[in-house]
Formats: structure tokens, C-alpha cells, sequence
């Protein structure tokens, strides 16, 4: 084996040794859905060891730790599973002040699943124009699948001050824009909402403290973190993932 093929070697050793001890870390604390996503990528790497080097004896003995890390991830998926089933799941994020990297498709991305159809969003705050945007972008993170979403139920309420029919045209714009993609936007206002939440209809619900007003005001107009909003600054705020046998309509 080359110099560099050896390297290469060793660094994918470190790489999975890191990410399965953090899979074991997170085992122990209960996190699972964590855990799991740490124990496949640790076994993707150890896989791609084992590929890679000659030594009979380390191929025997990374395999052998591979087959209990399969087993162990198998059992945390049958685990998940039932507590979807029985609707116990629940998973929390925490998004620390001035964190990065919390873009409305890092966040969804996972339960945007090919059977979604139908979203229930409920927000008392898509009022002033950066909030407007903010359900825009969400928006257009549905359109752009790969779920298959017909129907956006949005609940919010009005805005207060002079900016009502600069909310409520807005809110038109979106909904005509979306029906050219084949989506049904229906907007209903409440003056007793507080909660935020929102729903798929196949089993997620996701909760946000800040609901989806999370992200700072950037800098400037041409400041990095302006359009990309893996890059735009949070405040801090907690996220609450959890998973029902039935979705229900607000």
C-alpha cells in the first residue's frame, strides 16, 4: 500500500473510531435518534477501512465490531420505530445564540418524506415582511420536495398595527404563487393563537419556540448569511421533534 493510501487509511481508522465513540456517548444518554445516525455513518467508515487495508487480522477484528455496531444501530431503529407507533417519540433540539447551519432545510429535511401531502402550520407571527419571507422560503422548501405536499393550512393572526394590508396582500401573493405549483394555501386568522407549531400528515409535528422567526437580522443587504440561511445567525431557541400515529387538523 502507498505512503498516501496508508494515511488515507488512518484517518478513516480515527474518523470511525470518533464517530461510533460519540454514537456509544449518545446510546448511553438516551439520545437515539442521534445515536443512530452516528453509529451508520461510524460503520460506513469502518466498512471502507476494512475495504482498504491488507492486515488479515485488523480486517477480522474490524468486522467482528462491525457486526455489533449493525446489531446495536437495528435494535435503536426497532426502538424508534415502536415509539413512533406507540406516539412517545420525541427528540429536542437546541439551537444556541448565534448558532449557524439551522436553515429550514437542515431542519426539515428528514420528515419531508414522498407520502407528506398535507402541512398544518400554526404561527401567530407571519405578519411583518421578514416574517413573511421566513414562511415563503418554507414554502418553497415544500415545493421543492422530494414530499409531494397538495395542501398548506396556515394559522396565524393579524397584524396589529398599519401593516395589516401589507400582511394580508402578501399572504395573497404567496397563495396565488403557490397555486401555480399545483399547492393549496388556506390562511385563517386567530386573535387567541399563542402556540406554534407545525404538522405533516405523516406523523411529524414539530414544535419551535420562536416558531419560524428563529433567525437574526443579518448584517447588511450584501453580508454573508443575507440569502443563505445555513449561514444566517439563530437566536436561541428550542426545537421539539415528536411522532404521532395520527395527525389531526388544528
Amino acid at each position: 500500500m502507498s505512503r498516501v493510501g496508508g494515511d488515507g487509511t488512518a484517518a478513516l481508522e480515527r474518523a470511525g473510531a470518533e464517530t461510533v465513540k460519540r454514537a456509544v456517548e449518545l446510546d448511553l444518554a438516551s439520545r437515539f435518534q442521534e445515536s443512530l445516525v452516528c453509529y451508520q455513518e461510524g460503520i460506513d467508515l469502518l466498512l471502507q477501512v476494512v475495504k482498504a487495508t491488507k492486515d488479515e487480522a485488523k480486517k477480522h477484528r474490524y468486522r467482528q465490531k462491525i457486526s455489533e455496531y449493525m446489531t446495536r444501530a437495528e435494535d435503536i431503529k426497532k426502538h424508534i420505530e415502536k415509539e413512533k407507533q406507540d406516539g412517545k417519540y420525541h427528540k429536542q433540539i437546541r439551537i444556541e445564540e448565534n448558532a449557524t447551519g439551522f436553515s429550514y432545510e437542515k431542519l426539515f429535511q428528514e420528515y419531508l418524506t414522498e407520502v407528506l401531502s398535507e402541512v398544518w402550520v400554526q404561527d401567530p407571527y407571519i405578519r411583518h415582511v421578514h416574517q413573511l419571507y421566513n414562511f415563503l422560503r418554507f414554502c418553497e422548501m415544500l415545493v421543492k420536495g422530494p414530499c409531494k405536499v397538495k395542501t398548506i393550512h396556515l394559522l396565524t393572526s393579524y397584524d396589529e398595527g398599519s401593516g395589516r394590508s401589507q400582511q394580508i396582500s402578501g399572504l395573497e401573493e404567496i397563495q396565488q404563487s403557490l397555486r401555480n405549483y399545483g399547492v393549496t394555501l388556506n390562511i385563517t386568522f386567530s386573535c387567541s393563537i399563542h402556540d406554534r407549531e407545525i404538522r405533516f400528515n405523516n406523523g411529524w409535528m414539530i414544535k419551535i419556540g420562536r416558531g419560524l422567526d428563529y433567525f437574526k437580522k443579518p448584517q447588511g443587504r450584501f453580508s454573508i448569511g443575507y440569502c443563505d440561511f445555513d449561514l444566517r445567525p439563530c437566536h436561541e431557541t428550542t426545537v421539539d421533534v415528536f411522532h404521532t400515529k395520527h395527525t389531526k387538523q388544528m
